[in-house]
């Protein structure tokens, strides 16, 4: 099972130790002494936990404990606190509110764990939150895409369903979709891919569909370089017309040439508006989520989703970013 992350924050050298060695098999530890170097560390980590320890760090020091929950990406972490029963008034007055829980030292290190193990159960954590984001964005691609463990697919998006009639939950392999005198190359092309130290690769190859064959395209991406063997993978069908080249994604040269042949001058800046929903797009927001921050129905947000892809002339939103941060149409 993968492992969470815990986050704590605190000045107790024995409280730390302990902790850590409660949560060792369900969590990866990590440590700082400040709540400023806290948040730092939190933005960088992701923790699916932060536990902050009021006792050695006092009431001071907890002044900017808002700013965990109103950034983004850390609004789905589980904040909780931790203090001496004897503070439980100054506490539940000032932070009941502001955290998903507050623990109180009851002697025992073990209900602590127990206590945040309890609220994860019941609240879910960071790490399930982006796992959903991942796939629901995952199931919105236009093109055929797959994740794969080696050559095994473990899922794939609805487009990929489509073009390849998969129906069911049949075991399908990479190598099962290649025609044969390929299958060898793609095979090897996955094993050096995943031994080497590149996070991304490109390779050409005829795959089999509905009967027909079809020249594709075929781009992979490692997941993480820990996950090994782990990795995404896009299929553009390309056919005869389309060269192979070395460069690939955004940086692409037919990519680029796309763009200044088909875009307008006038086309490359998008209204306030716009950059606003891209803004939010990539730091995560969802349909629902922007609809809420930017007071528009999420009708609306769809109408500015379908001018931002046709103004940079993509075939997706994911596109359309892509090319608005190469091109420094906006910040984010």
């Amino acid at each position: 099972m993968e492992k969470k992350i815990l986050l704590l924050i605190t000045k107790n050298r024995d409280l730390a130790n302990n902790i850590e060695k409660e949560v060792n098999h369900n969590f990866t530890t990590a440590e700082v002494s400040s709540v400023h170097s806290g948040y730092s560390m939190a933005l960088n980590l992701l923790p699916d936990v932060i536990l902050i320890d009021y006792s050695s760090l006092g009431l001071e020091s907890l002044k900017n404990l808002s700013s965990f929950k109103s950034t983004h990406f850390l609004n789905k972490s589980l904040l909780f606190l931790f203090g001496d029963l004897e503070n439980k008034k100054i506490l539940d007055n000032n932070f009941k509110d502001a955290v998903d829980g507050i623990i109180y030292d009851r002697g025992c290190y073990r209900s602590i764990v127990e206590e945040i193990e309890e609220l994860i159960a019941t609240q879910g954590c960071l790490t399930q939150y982006w796992k959903d984001s991942f796939m629901g964005l995952f199931n919105l691609l236009e093109y055929p895409v797959i994740l794969l463990q080696d050559e095994k697919i473990v899922a794939m998006n609805d487009a990929f369903r489509n073009d390849f009639f998969i129906t069911g939950r049949q075991q399908i392999k990479l190598t099962d979709l290649v025609v044969g005198r390929n299958k060898l190359k793609v095979s090897e092309t996955l094993k050096k891919f995943v031994r080497g130290k590149h996070m991304k690769a490109v390779t050409k190859t005829s795959l089999i569909m509905n009967e027909k064959i079809r020249e594709a395209r075929i781009t992979f991406s490692k997941l993480d370089k820990q996950l090994s063997g782990q990795m995404i993978m896009m299929i553009n069908f390309t056919g005869n017309d389309f060269p192979l080249k070395e460069e690939v994604g955004s940086n692409s040269v037919e990519i680029e040439k796309y763009f200044s042949d088909y875009c307008k001058e006038e086309e490359q800046y998008f209204t306030k508006r716009e950059k606003e929903i891209i803004s939010l797009l990539c730091k995560g927001y969802k349909t629902r989520e922007i609809s809420e921050t930017l007071c528009i129905s999420a009708k609306t947000i769809e109408k500015h989703r379908a001018n931002i892809i046709r103004r940079t002339h993509s075939g997706t939103i994911l596109e359309s970013i892509v090319y608005a941060l190469n091109h420094n149409m906006i910040k984010v």
